[in-house]
């Protein structure tokens, strides 16, 4: 996907975003530019739920000292990664 697209072009392509989006391998955002600059960020949902997740997780001391633990402990052999869907 682009990586960044002038605002003008934006506007004239919006209705196919959704379908360049869902083409893409791996969910990425595309920056909105005006005069060269980012204004916007445009990401599929699915990465902005991610996001969105990853905050909360990130955000909560209890949640972050687990996640912590977890690593440790997957570091240390005590744990197997789950490599599922």
């Amino acid at each position: 996907m682009l990586q960044s697209m002038p605002i003008a072009e934006a506007r004239k392509v919006l209705n196919q975003l959704p379908d360049r989006f869902a083409a893409e391998p791996e969910p990425s955002a595309l920056a909105v530019t005006r005069r060269g600059q980012p204004i916007l960020a445009l990401m599929p949902w699915s990465l902005y739920q991610g996001i969105v997740e990853t905050l909360e997780v990130l955000g909560d001391e209890a949640e972050c000292a687990a996640l912590r633990e977890g690593i440790r402990e997957i570091e240390a052999g005590e744990r197997a990664v789950w490599e599922g869907q």
